[in-house]
């Protein structure tokens, strides 16, 4: 990178790290401004009658240099296809975050950077979901994908995995925010799933190249998943969740909040159960979000039922009901000898039929 971009890029990243100063600060000096070429352009007594005497001297402060982050930046941009750059007041600046409360000055990016103009759900969820809660994020995510919607999550345990993976069968692509530098992978397990993202999808960060995972920052990179929406699907969560911040990021920036209810005795439906009686929509299929939302479906009637049917073709999974259900209720219920009951147990849970839960509990998955 030469000439007029590695210029505007240096600047960008001196501004950045100006000391003391704030993303709310950094916009009011852009929008006095304009460019931050422009900032450093100004006369310091310029800077000061505009900003202020502290705000000016950490923006002439001569001891941030950014020549070592510089030539990092440019390695991780050169170093494989698809990685690129994004700082507000760039053309390609998706709208949609252009229009929250608090849009990131500027993204490192990997992958496909058209997804930023399509239309985009976010889909987030618990970190330790149920076997079904991971089994509706995936069924949900594919079939809003075939439905022409790019699927925005965080790439977390649990329900964003999930979700980035269902979306991934879909078509339409996917989007993962990040809470740590653009050239890490976090969680070490997703790393597989990180590649599949950079190759047909898009990865979003806003940190320095090299930041760790630090609680503070997801946070923070959930309001560009709410942003990046028209919606915000939570699909289980617990009342202390993370997911929950997303969903209130999305309300106030004036986007759909949605949710799947669940079992009353499951503490990962609370959540959900919570946002619903704070007026977030009640959702079943991917179509009662499609019509909210004013989707027309892309795809072909086949794949326009958003969940699996409940499979009851096996009396014991019948008699499961739907709730998560204990071996000795089961027992009760069928009136099985415990060693005949347990290797039925085992057998279906080896054809993905039934989850088995923490506390000896069972569930039945619904059918793909």
């Amino acid at each position: 990178m030469a000439g007029r971009d590695a210029d505007e890029l240096a600047a960008w990243l001196k501004l950045l790290a100006a000391p003391g100063i704030g993303r709310q600060q950094l916009r009011r000096v852009l929008a006095a401004f304009g460019t931050p070429q422009d900032v450093f352009a100004a006369a310091g007594n310029t800077l000061e009658r505009s900003l202020g005497a502290d705000m000016a001297r950490a923006l002439a402060d001569d001891t941030v240099a950014v020549d070592v982050e510089l030539a990092k930046v440019q390695r991780w941009l050169d170093a494989a296809p698809g990685r690129d750059w994004l700082a507000l007041g760039d053309p390609r600046y998706p709208e949609c975050l252009l229009q929250t409360a608090d849009p990131p000055l500027f993204l490192y990016l990997q992958g496909r950077t058209d997804l930023l103009q399509a239309r985009c759900l976010a889909i987030v969820g618990s970190r330790n979901p149920t076997p079904q809660g991971a089994d509706n994020a995936r069924a949900f995510a594919e079939h809003l994908g075939r439905a022409g919607l790019v699927v925005v999550s965080g790439m977390a345990l649990g329900i964003d995995g999930a979700a980035h993976t269902g979306a991934l069968a879909g078509g339409a692509g996917t989007i993962a925010v990040i809470g740590t530098g653009a050239d890490r992978v976090y969680p070490r397990r997703h790393r597989d799933l990180a590649h599949r993202i950079a190759d047909t999808g898009l990865i979003v960060s806003e940190f320095p190249l090299g930041t760790p995972p630090l609680a503070q920052n997801f946070p923070q990179r959930n309001r560009i998943i709410a942003g990046l929406s028209v919606g915000t699907l939570v699909v289980e969560a617990a009342l202390e969740s993370g997911s929950l911040i997303t969903a209130a990021q999305a309300a106030d920036a004036g986007r759909e909040v949605f949710a799947i209810p669940g079992s009353i005795h499951s503490p990962q439906s609370r959540g959900c159960h919570a946002l619903i009686k704070q007026g977030a929509k009640l959702v079943e299929t991917a179509q009662d979000v499609l019509d909210e939302i004013g989707q027309s479906p892309t795809a072909s009637p086949a794949h326009q039922r958003a969940l699996p049917g409940l499979d009851t073709a096996d009396p014991l999974i019948d008699v499961m009901g739907y709730e998560p259900v204990s071996l000795d209720a089961l027992q009760s219920r069928t009136g099985l000898a415990t060693g005949a009951l347990s290797a039925r147990l085992l057998e279906l849970e080896l054809q993905g039929r039934l989850a088995r839960l923490p506390g000896g509990l069972y569930q039945r998955r619904a059918a793909s």
